[in-house]
């Protein structure tokens, strides 16, 4: 049974982005058993998962009701954990891990195997589950797709129907497609995932060959990406919207085999694979706890942006996997440097063919009210047939902004101008768009409420996000 001494004091929680705090009764479960009990007591507030709160905005608050942090972090993982993580099945290829292991920990225990997860967004600091939630996607798209492409099975608490324990339920392709679909991308809204397995793809070494080239404008930004999807696993452009309007690094990157390391690297004996696979920890700098004013400043930011754009271009680069898919995870704490309001990622898609609105967007973001501190640019391929997932054939921009104000109008402006062109935003990122886009973003919201509805007919799961969105159209506690 649940021991309710796990479940804490209220306690303040936010986004990484830090805006738009709320209070919660915050439950750490270690098992699906705990996690169904828990769902079965949560009030009229309703429930929501937690994992390591790298949602940007409010998908992992549940101001008034119930928050479940599923990292287990008070215990050991075991076996049945919500943090385990089993043996490789060699043989298949896949993983059986908790929805509450980190996608950091999963590299850890595959890589010296000779295997990593296909798709890894840009921080490691992820859940599985969460990574499920949101159907993250990472620098491969045009080649691996989004996260949710990868996931064989995945095992599912649900809340009971009439306030009882509820049920455990596990959900494949070919068992429940719809419950599938509405799952990947669902943001925690349909059940909260407790296990999963997990496809992998083998690789010789932890390393990557990178290739870097500048660009000096948009234009040529957006070309050269095209040309290194065409050859290469991982593309992504970092583009300079402070002090231009879209010059850039384009890096192109393919794991790099064992004949491609240094010889004192290249050490192929079973019993030592851990000098080209495993990698050993480095300590990480941190940012301090409180930081008293924004650092990001449109001087800083210029200032950074022409020392970045003027480094010298990389041709086969050896770097280590982690350092090149999530390179922000060395610093810890990053997002203190914007000060004690915060800062907005804004990521949003748009389908190819909606080049020319793309060049008209990064203008309309050049001259934003609050500086564009950092602006990555990547290609999808084709996005999955699930009703919230966010990628679409086409292009992604992500740009962190300092939370100002003025900031809310104008990229409420934006969102009309994605939903016209036939995009959408990112919602693991969004903190602040209207209920009214959702249904112009994601036309398919309707089917996915029925597929929620279907398993939660209380409408225990809810969120911040959801009471703001109206994503399930009648969350618990009437009101936002």
């Amino acid at each position: 049974m649940f021991d309710r001494q796990t479940a804490s004091a209220p306690e303040r929680l936010t986004g990484w982005g830090r805006t738009a705090p709320s209070v919660a009764t915050v439950v750490r479960v270690r098992s699906a058993a705990d996690t169904g009990a828990a769902l079965a007591s949560a009030g009229v507030r309703g429930a929501t998962a937690r994992g390591l709160g790298r949602s940007y905005g409010d998908a992992a608050q549940n101001g008034g009701g119930t928050v479940l942090d599923c990292t287990c972090r008070e215990a050991a993982p075991g076996a049945g954990d919500l943090a385990a993580i089993d043996a490789i099945d060699a043989a298949r290829g896949t993983i059986a891990v908790g929805g509450g292991a980190s996608l950091q920990a999963i590299q850890r225990a595959v890589l010296p195997n000779g295997w990593t997860l296909p798709v890894l967004p840009g921080t490691w600091h992820v859940t599985a589950g969460g990574a499920i939630a949101s159907d993250v996607h990472g620098k491969s798209h045009h080649v691996d797709g989004s996260f949710g492409a990868h996931v064989e099975a995945f095992t599912l608490a649900l809340p009971g129907a009439t306030g009882d324990a509820g049920e455990v339920r596990e959900v494949s392709r070919a068992s429940d497609p719809a419950l599938f679909d509405a799952t990947t991308g669902g943001m925690g809204l349909t059940g909260v995932i407790v296990a999963a397995t997990l496809r992998l793809a083998p690789v010789e070494t932890r390393f990557v060959r990178f290739d870097s080239r500048r660009t000096p404008d948009l234009d040529a930004t957006m070309r050269a990406l095209v040309e290194g999807d065409a050859g290469h696993r991982y593309s992504v452009a970092w583009i300079d919207l402070a002090g231009s309007r879209g010059r850039g690094i384009v890096s192109t990157a393919d794991h790099a085999r064992l004949d491609d390391l240094p010889a004192p690297l290249r050490d192929a004996r079973l019993d030592a694979p851990e000098r080209r696979l495993a990698g050993r920890p480095i300590p990480r700098p941190a940012v301090p706890p409180i930081v008293p004013v924004n650092l990001v400043t449109r001087v800083a930011v210029r200032w950074f942006n022409e020392a970045w754009f003027r480094r010298p271009e990389a041709r086969g680069v050896l770097q280590p996997l982690a350092a090149y898919l999530a390179p922000l995870d060395a610093v810890r704490g990053w997002n203190r440097l914007y000060g004690p309001r915060g800062l907005i990622q804004y990521q949003f898609a748009l389908p190819r063919g909606e080049e020319a609105e793309l060049r008209a967007i990064v203008e309309a973001i050049a001259g934003a009210p609050a500086v564009p501190a950092l602006a990555v640019l990547k290609r999808f391929g084709p996005g999955r047939d699930a009703p919230l997932s966010f990628p679409i054939e086409g292009w992604t921009l992500a740009v962190d902004f300092p939370a100002v104000p003025s900031l809310g109008p104008f990229l409420d402006r934006l969102d009309r101008r994605v939903a016209a062109a036939g995009g959408r935003v990112y919602l693991a990122k969004d903190a602040r768009m209207r209920a009214e886009m959702v249904p112009l973003m994601y036309p398919r919201i309707r089917e996915w409420r029925e597929t929620r509805a279907r398993v939660d007919p209380r409408g225990v799961l809810t969120s911040d996000l959801d009471r703001r969105l109206q994503l399930t159209a009648a969350t618990m506690g009437g009101a936002p």
